[in-house]
C-alpha cells in the first residue's frame, strides 16, 4: 500500500494529499482522486451492475494495480438530510430490483440463519438480565441502572418479540427451497451517497436485501423518520412475506448497550437504548396491525 501510494503521489503530483483511515485523497490540478486497498475485484462488481443497468458508483481510474484502486473523487452535494435519504433509498431499491434473482438453497440455509439470531437474541437476553440483576442489587442505584430497571420491561418485551417472530418466520421458510438474494452495498448511511452516487463498496455481498435496509435503520435509526423510507422502499421493491418479517425481527433486536467509566455516557447510552426500542416500536406496529386485521 505505502510503495502503491508513492509511486501514485509521483504520478498524480497532487498538491495536498489527506489520509483518512486506509483511504487517501489525493488533491490536484487535473482533479481529485480516492486511493483505497484493493480486497475485492471492483472492476467485475461495476461492469455486472452496469450491465444490470445500475450506473450509480464512482467510476474507477486505475485498476491495473495489485494493492491499490484509484477512483474518481465525488464531491457531497448539500441536501437536507429527509430528502437525501429519499434519493438513497430510491437508488437501493433500484439496485435490488436490478440485480435480484432466487438462488435455490437447502433447508440448512434457514436453519442457519434460524440459529444466528436464536443466538443473538439469547446473548442479548443474559446480557441485559444480567446488567438487570446488577442494579436491582445496588443499595443504591446508578442513574443509569435506575433508567434501565425502570424501562427494563420494554426491553424484555422487544426481546421476546424477536423470539416470537423468529419462530413464526422459520415456520414460513421451511417448506422455502429458494431465497432471493441481491447485490448489496453492505454498508449503508447518509454520508455514502454523494452526489447521487453511492461510494464505499468495499464490502458488498450477495446476499438477502433485507440486509441493507437493516443496516441502514441501524446506522440511521435517530437522525431521520424512518417510516416515510420505509414505505418508499417497500414500494419500490415490495418484499415477500418472510422478507417483511425478517426485517421486522432483525430491528427489533436492541443494540448491546455501550459500556463506559462515566456515569453521564453510561446514561445517555441507556437513554439511546430504550428510544431505539421505541422508535422501532412505533415504526413496524402499523404493518403488524395490518397483518393482524388481514388473519
Amino acid at each position: 500500500m505505502n510503495k502503491s501510494l508513492e509511486i501514485l503521489k509521483a504520478i498524480y503530483k497532487p498538491y495536498r494529499y489527506t489520509i483518512k483511515g486506509k483511504t487517501t485523497i489525493l488533491e490536484t490540478t487535473s482533479g481529485d482522486f480516492i486511493i483505497k486497498p484493493k480486497n475485492k475485484d471492483m472492476n467485475e462488481l461495476y461492469n455486472y451492475l452496469t450491465n444490470r443497468g445500475f450506473m450509480n458508483f464512482p467510476k474507477i481510474i486505475d485498476a491495473s494495480r495489485d494493492e491499490v484502486n484509484v477512483f474518481e473523487y465525488v464531491e457531497d452535494t448539500k441536501l437536507p438530510k429527509e430528502q437525501k435519504c429519499e434519493d438513497l433509498i430510491e437508488l437501493i431499491a433500484s439496485l435490488h430490483n436490478k440485480t435480484s434473482y432466487f438462488k435455490e438453497v437447502s433447508s440448512d440455509k434457514f436453519k442457519t440463519i434460524y440459529e444466528d439470531i436464536k443466538s443473538n437474541i439469547n446473548y442479548l437476553t443474559n446480557y441485559y438480565n444480567t446488567l438487570y440483576e446488577i442494579g436491582f442489587n445496588e443499595d443504591y442505584q446508578s442513574p443509569s441502572n435506575y433508567l434501565l430497571l425502570r424501562n427494563y420491561y420494554k426491553l424484555d418485551a422487544s426481546l421476546k418479540y424477536a423470539e416470537k417472530e423468529l419462530d413464526e418466520w422459520y415456520s414460513l421458510v421451511t417448506s422455502e427451497n429458494k431465497i432471493r438474494v441481491a447485490t448489496l452495498h453492505n454498508n449503508l448511511e447518509l454520508n455514502h451517497l454523494r452526489d447521487n452516487k453511492l461510494i464505499s463498496w468495499d464490502n458488498y455481498i450477495i446476499d438477502t436485501p433485507v440486509i441493507d435496509i437493516v443496516k441502514l435503520y441501524k446506522k440511521e435509526w435517530n437522525n431521520i423518520e424512518f417510516s416515510e423510507i420505509l414505505s418508499r422502499y417497500m414500494y419500490k421493491f415490495p418484499l415477500l412475506d418472510y422478507e417483511k418479517k425478517l426485517l421486522f425481527i432483525l430491528i427489533t433486536l436492541p443494540p448491546e448497550s455501550k459500556k463506559s467509566n462515566n456515569e453521564f455516557e453510561r446514561c445517555q447510552n441507556i437513554s439511546n437504548l430504550i428510544d431505539y426500542i421505541f422508535k422501532t416500536e412505533e415504526l413496524i406496529r402499523p404493518y403488524n396491525t395490518h397483518d393482524e386485521e388481514e388473519k
